[in-house]
């Protein structure tokens, strides 16, 4: 007798568990295992919402991420930061071609385009240059470099 009365008790307690667990005020077992029942399936639901949120998220990040910018001011220049997590074939000539529009010798230059994209350039305005450039003109004309050179390659695809 003393088993089976701690069986059944046993079994209530985890009942009640499963009861406050789900949120169930359900008084019967049945019922609290109904309620259950119906808890995990709105867990799963829950889930699954998650991993499609998380899937678009990643998509859209991975279709077109564009790289970072930084622009320094340097006592005579600018270092100029360019990074992104892939490489990016065609960027480096953008980039260049827009510091010779803006007037910018390229004075050091270190860059790395295997698995990702990494430019650390200073630069210096050309003496002959008339009027004097700041570090955001050079991040606005590098951004717009990035942009022309991004809508450039998502046209070949």
């Amino acid at each position: 007798m003393v088993s089976r009365e701690h069986k059944r008790a046993a079994l209530h307690e985890k009942l009640q568990l499963l009861r406050s667990i789900t949120n169930s005020h359900a008084v019967n077992k049945t019922t609290i295992i109904v309620d259950a029942s119906k808890y995990i399936e709105e867990l799963k639901q829950k889930v699954e919402r998650l991993n499609q949120d998380i899937s678009a998220a990643q998509t859209s990040n991975d279709q077109n991420p564009l790289p970072m910018v930084t622009v320094e001011t340097l006592e005579k220049g600018f270092l100029i930061n360019v990074f992104s997590e892939k490489n990016c074939p065609g960027l480096l000539v953008s980039l260049l071609e827009a510091f010779e529009e803006l007037g910018l010798n390229i004075l050091e230059a270190r860059v790395s385009c295997t698995d990702s994209f990494r430019l650390q350039a200073v630069g210096g305005e050309n003496e002959e240059q008339s009027e004097s450039i700041n570090a955001q003109v050079v991040k606005q004309a590098v951004l717009q470099a990035i942009k022309n050179w991004s809508e450039g390659t998502d046209q070949q695809e």
